[in-house]
């Protein structure tokens, strides 16, 4: 087993060469006169509307399930309604599947699971396939999408109270120890979607049964409700001496990664791993309900503000003129630079004055441009981060800078408040009693925060302040729980585990904890769009890619749309997934997120996060990489109106794509969580020159992906020096009215650096 500590082992790294950091500083003469002509030639500025963009566990039910089907597995609607339409007729004679009545359809549904036990792989194939055309909503029945999805979550609640799940279990065993389909596929030279075609099938039919019964609704029946409790039992807990379902899912994924099963359709096994963590473990509005619970029964005041609602009442700010700002240089502008500005001293004045006040709609509107040293110290940045990972490319696209504009009359709004209530921690409260304590009596009292004797009334007041805003956390809680346990082991006994859905997925993942964190890590290197072709990286298109490569332009384009949309996909699902686990472990006990932290950073989590933001973020966010008229379940009823490479080109008439925004806040919290009271990893943050590159996403007008931006930018800017915050003070500003305050943090000013 590797240790994911290790140099070399285990990290996902994609820097094929070793040269380390230098590759970059060969070229960089060619490498500053191209940046700068890119910063100069590139695409002007854009103004974003505000994304309309309400923030959740997973997208609408109709757009998670398209996701699940690549547009090359379209042909197979067919291939699955032909099957059961034969299949059907020698059953049932004169009589559709609709017509039936319920006992009728179980009669018949028990049939189609007992001819799946049959030796012959083709038979198989198509009764699973007969079973997959029911779960689909039998299309050919139906005569709108509203019906196609009504159907195929009353035939999944059929299947699922039958047995179908427990069946297609065991036939997924089957299929992943099948050895000989391991062996086919590592010997060919490309591998295509007929490489995948049994273990499709039947994860589709897995994946639909999670996903239809998961959604609930009001109108759902009793037995409905009830069958949904039983089904989350079912894949919570270990049944029958058997792993949870998850950790299936985890051993595919690691499986995959290794090499030893390419052949495995990895978007589909990912969509369903998320999807089984969601439904098992909860969404993030359960989340918050556990939360409450748990503060409560460890006897903590409640919470001052429910978190999401509070993030869906924000406004977006205006993003700056001049988006990337790129210069974060520490240095300051030559003095020649600054002779001749008739207007500096007057430019100073007005921006100060504007630092009081919070007009939204215009928040980083009068930021100064960068200098041309500045640029020289952005593009060494990025060599740096390039040079270091081999992670982020050169690929920058900056506006030029807007000419001067007149100062606007329009009517400032000043904000009611502030959008949260400040916190204070123990240490927070003991650190500054220090201080006080060693200015004005000379000597302190330890964590005693109580005697206040021989301090000025002032401080009195400070402390009486800092304690009305005290925050315990529960992982404040556990943590104290396990000093006093490991203090006295005896006299407090054997700590009692409740058995969670949570305790046990990590029991089960602890093991090989480091081996998933680094299998997922390396699928999002290989689906992130600015991640370079590499003759070592895995290939995750083996679920995508036709046997017959396309001929003709218009085919070209297709699957071109297919692929990128493919990889957005599995983004989607991987950051999901992260975010659900993290959050869930910490909620279960601090030290497992603790440990599953570790691990994600071991495996260079933190520069991956960032090589993925350094690129156009809006352009990716306004990505129109599908085409609805072959999304599921409209390609299954209306006839495919002929596709033009003008309608491919255009995409869809949406503002924005939703599960690319979606992946970008994701990655944003993801990398919260990680560097959030970690001063090593924020200094990683700072190393890799990651404020121009978190700065460039503020150019997105959504509120809650620029608070995690603004999050992460203010951890670090105390350590990105004076002149950074000199000409970034309207970034200053967005932090100080969006981000919460701690009351004693120096991180405007950042004393000693």
């Amino acid at each position: 087993m590797e240790d994911p500590a290790a140099p070399g082992a285990g990290s996902v790294s994609t820097n094929g060469n070793g040269n380390g950091g230098g590759k970059g500083k060969q070229t960089a003469p060619k490498g500053r006169e191209a940046f700068r002509s890119q910063r100069r030639e590139s695409e002007g500025s854009v103004d974003c509307p505000t994304l309309e963009f309400e923030y959740g566990d997973a997208d609408g039910h109709a757009a998670e399930l398209s996701e699940l089907y690549s547009y090359t597995e379209n042909l197979e609607f067919t291939t699955n309604r032909r099957c059961f339409e034969e299949d059907f007729k020698t059953q049932v004679q004169g009589r559709e599947w609709l017509e039936l009545e319920e006992d009728a359809q179980k009669a018949y549904v028990m049939g189609l699971l007992d001819r799946l036990e049959v030796v012959s792989r083709e038979r198989r194939l198509k009764v699973a396939r007969a079973v997959l055309y029911l779960a689909q909503g039998t299309f050919g029945e139906c005569d709108s999408e509203v019906d196609v999805l009504h159907w195929s979550r009353y035939n999944c609640f059929l299947l699922y109270q039958m047995g179908t799940f427990s069946a297609f279990l065991e036939l997924l065993h089957m299929e992943i120890d099948n050895s000989q389909a391991c062996s086919s596929a590592l010997r060919k030279p490309a591998i295509s979607i007929a490489d995948s075609t049994e273990l499709r099938v039947l994860l589709s039919v897995m994946y639909l049964l999670v996903e239809n019964i998961r959604l609930e609704r009001e109108t759902d029946s009793c037995r409905w409700r009830t069958a949904r409790e039983t089904f989350r039992t079912e894949l919570s807990f270990s049944m029958h001496n058997e792993e949870p379902f998850a950790l299936l899912l985890f051993s595919m994924v690691t499986k995959f990664c290794s090499g030893l099963a390419p052949h495995f359709p990895i978007k589909k096994v990912l969509l369903l791993l998320w999807k089984v963590v969601m439904f098992t473990l909860g969404g993030f509005e359960h989340l918050q309900v556990l939360k409450v619970q748990k503060r409560a029964e460890l006897g903590l005041p409640p919470l001052a503000e429910d978190s999401i609602q509070v993030v869906k009442s924000m406004r977006a700010a205006s993003p700056p003129s001049y988006t990337l700002d790129l210069g974060e240089s520490q240095l300051a502008p030559p003095p020649s630079k600054l002779r001749g500005r008739r207007g500096s001293r007057r430019q100073l004045l007005t921006k100060q004055d504007s630092l009081d006040i919070y007009n939204e709609r215009d928040l980083f509107k009068t930021e100064e441009p960068a200098t041309e040293e500045e640029e020289e110290s952005a593009g060494d940045g990025e060599r740096t981060l390039d040079g270091e990972l081999d992670l982020l490319e050169q690929d920058p696209l900056v506006p030029p800078p807007p000419s001067q504009a007149p100062l606007s009359a329009e009517r400032v709004s000043f904000p009611k408040g502030l959008p949260w209530a400040p916190k204070v921690r123990q240490k927070d409260i003991e650190h500054f009693l220090e201080m006080s304590r060693n200015k004005f009596i000379g000597f302190t009292l330890g964590q005693d925060t109580d005697t206040l004797v021989g301090l000025p009334r002032p401080i009195h007041e400070s402390v009486k302040t800092l304690k009305q805003h005290k925050y315990i956390s529960i992982a404040d809680v556990q943590i104290k729980n396990e000093e006093d346990l490991e203090k006295c082991p005896m006299s407090l006994g054997e700590e009692v585990v409740p058995e969670t859905p949570c305790e046990i997925l990590y029991q089960g993942m602890l093991y090989s904890l480091p081996q998933y964190m680094i299998a997922l890590l390396k699928i999002l290197l290989a689906a992130a769009p600015t991640s370079k072709a590499k003759t070592d990286s895995i290939n995750i298109l083996a679920d995508v890619l036709p046997e017959e490569m396309p001929i003709t332009v218009l085919q070209s384009m297709k699957l071109g749309i297919d692929v990128n949309r493919h990889k957005e996909i599995i983004v989607k699902s991987i950051s999901a997934l992260l975010l659900l686990l993290l959050k869930h472990f910490k909620l279960n006990h601090i030290y497992q997120f603790e440990y599953v932290s570790q691990h994600l950073v071991f495996a260079n989590c933190i520069p991956l996060i960032l090589k993925f933001f350094n690129q156009n973020i809006l352009s990716y966010i306004t990505a129109k990489n599908s085409i609805s008229a072959l999304d599921y379940p409209c390609c299954t009823i209306q006839d495919l109106p002929e596709l033009t490479t003008e309608s491919l080109e255009a995409g869809d008439n949406n503002q924005f794509c939703w599960r690319n925004l979606f992946s970008c806040i994701n990655l944003l919290r993801l990398l919260n969580k990680l560097t959030k009271w970690k001063h090593s990893r924020t200094m990683m943050l700072v190393v890799f020159k990651s404020a121009p590159i978190l700065k460039r996403a503020l150019k997105v007008k959504q509120a809650m992906l620029q608070l995690y931006v603004l999050k992460l930018l203010k951890i670090q800017t105390k350590y990105l020096g004076r002149q950074w915050r000199k000409s970034n003070m309207k970034t200053m500003s967005a932090i100080y009215q969006k981000v919460r305050h701690r009351m004693n943090d120096d991180w405007a000013y950042g004393n000693g650096f």
